[in-house]
C-alpha cells in the first residue's frame, strides 16, 4: 500500500485523478497539496494547505510512494510574466527536487504535447525546460505525460478552448499515423494512464497523448 501526493487536483486533469486515485486499492492515503482547502470526508485523503510561495516549509509533508503533478496555468489566467514563470516552471521543479531528496520513488508529470525547452512558445518552452530538469534528478521512475487538447467537464467557459475542441475533434478523423497524438483525449483517460504508468514495470519516460489514450482506455 502507497501514499499519493497530488499536486494540482483542482484542475480537469487533477480532478479526474483524484477520483482515480481514491479508487485504487493500491493506495490507502492521498495527499493533496492544495492553495485552498476543498470539502473533504474521505479518511483516505489529507489535505495540506500550501504555501506555494515557500515549498521548503512543507518539505516534512511531500512523502511518499507516488507523486503526480498536474499544476499549469494560462497566460490568461495569469498575465504577469514572472508569476507565469513561477507557476509553469519553479513550482514543478522545487516540487520534484524536494521529492528526490525524500527518496519519493515515483513522479509523474503533465507536460504538453510539443513540449521543447527551444520552443518559440514559452509555454511549450517552460514544459519543455522541466521535463529536462526532471531528467537531471534520475527519479527511480519519471514518467512525462503529454496530453493533446483535453476534453471534460471544465469549470470555467472559455469560447476560444471550445471552438479549439471542436475544429480538432472534425479533424481528428484525418489524424492518422504519426499524427494521432494529434487527437483530443478525455481528461479522464489520462488520469487512468497516469496510474497505470505509476504502478508499472515500464522504463520508458515519454508518453504521447495517443499513447495514454491506449493506456486509459484498457483500464
Amino acid at each position: 500500500m502507497k501514499t499519493a501526493l497530488i499536486f494540482g487536483s483542482s484542475g480537469l486533469i487533477g480532478n479526474e485523478l483524484l477520483n482515480v486515485v481514491k479508487q485504487n486499492n493500491n493506495y490507502n492515503k492521498i495527499k493533496l497539496f492544495v492553495r485552498s482547502v476543498p470539502n473533504n470526508n474521505d479518511p483516505k485523503v489529507e489535505i495540506i494547505q500550501t504555501d506555494f510561495n515557500n515549498l521548503e516549509k512543507h518539505k516534512d509533508s511531500i512523502l511518499g510512494g507516488d507523486c503526480f503533478f498536474c499544476i499549469g496555468t494560462t497566460r490568461k489566467d495569469t498575465p504577469d510574466k514572472n508569476e507565469y514563470r513561477r507557476v509553469e516552471y519553479n513550482i514543478p521543479v522545487d516540487v520534484a527536487k524536494i521529492s528526490k531528496l525524500n527518496s519519493v520513488k515515483v513522479f509523474i508529470y503533465v507536460s504538453s504535447l510539443g513540449a521543447n525547452p527551444n520552443s518559440s512558445s514559452s509555454y511549450l518552452k517552460n514544459k519543455g525546460q522541466v521535463e529536462k530538469e526532471l531528467n537531471n534528478l534520475n527519479f527511480p521512475k519519471l514518467a512525462v505525460i503529454r496530453p493533446s487538447i483535453l476534453l471534460g467537464n471544465r469549470k470555467v467557459f472559455r469560447l476560444g478552448e471550445r471552438i479549439g475542441i471542436f475544429v480538432m475533434q472534425a479533424l481528428s478523423i484525418f489524424f492518422l499515423g504519426n499524427l494521432k497524438k494529434y487527437k483530443p483525449i478525455q481528461a479522464q483517460n489520462v488520469a487512468k494512464a497516469m496510474v497505470a504508468i505509476a504502478q508499472n514495470h515500464n522504463k520508458k519516460t515519454v508518453f504521447e497523448s495517443n499513447e495514454l489514450n491506449e493506456i486509459g482506455r484498457i483500464i
